[in-house]
C-alpha cells in the first residue's frame, strides 16, 4: 500500500496534507482498495463547519457505502467537484486527483496530533 510520508493519517483511513491552516483531505490507498470501485462521492458543502471525528462525506463503491470523517475541526473551503463526474479518481489517484475537500482548520496544531506515515503503516499492517 502506498503511504506517502508528507501527510498525516487517521484511524478511519483519511489522509490530511496541511498547507498553513488549510488541510486537504482524502481517503487512503488502503481505504480505496478495501472499498473497491468507487461509483459515487457525496461531497460536503463549502462553508460547512466540521468537527474532528464527525462524518461529513460519503464514498459509495460497488461493495458498500462508507462515511468519511473530518480529521480536524474547521470549515470546508473547497470541494473537489471533479469527483461528481469522475468518482473513480479516488481509486486511480487517492493522494492526488482523488482528494475530497479542503478544510480551514480552527487550530492548525491539530494536524500534529494525527498519525504520521510510519504509525499509519503499522495500523494497516496489524
Amino acid at each position: 500500500m502506498n503511504v506517502p510520508d508528507d501527510r498525516r493519517y487517521t484511524n478511519d483511513h483519511e489522509w490530511v496534507l496541511a498547507d498553513g491552516s488549510r488541510a486537504r483531505v482524502g481517503i487512503t490507498d488502503y481505504a480505496q482498495d478495501a472499498l473497491g470501485d468507487v461509483v459515487f462521492v457525496q461531497l460536503p458543502e463549502r462553508g460547512t463547519t466540521v468537527s474532528a471525528g464527525d462524518s461529513f462525506s460519503e464514498v459509495e463503491s460497488t461493495k458498500s457505502v462508507s462515511d468519511v470523517y473530518a480529521p480536524v475541526n474547521g470549515s470546508v473551503t473547497e470541494v473537489n467537484n471533479d469527483l461528481v463526474d469522475a468518482p473513480q479518481r479516488i481509486n486511480e489517484d487517492p493522494y492526488g486527483a482523488g482528494w475530497i475537500c479542503e478544510i480551514e482548520m480552527n487550530d492548525s496544531s491539530e494536524y500534529g496530533t494525527l498519525m504520521d506515515a510510519e504509525s499509519y503503516r503499522q495500523l494497516i499492517s496489524a
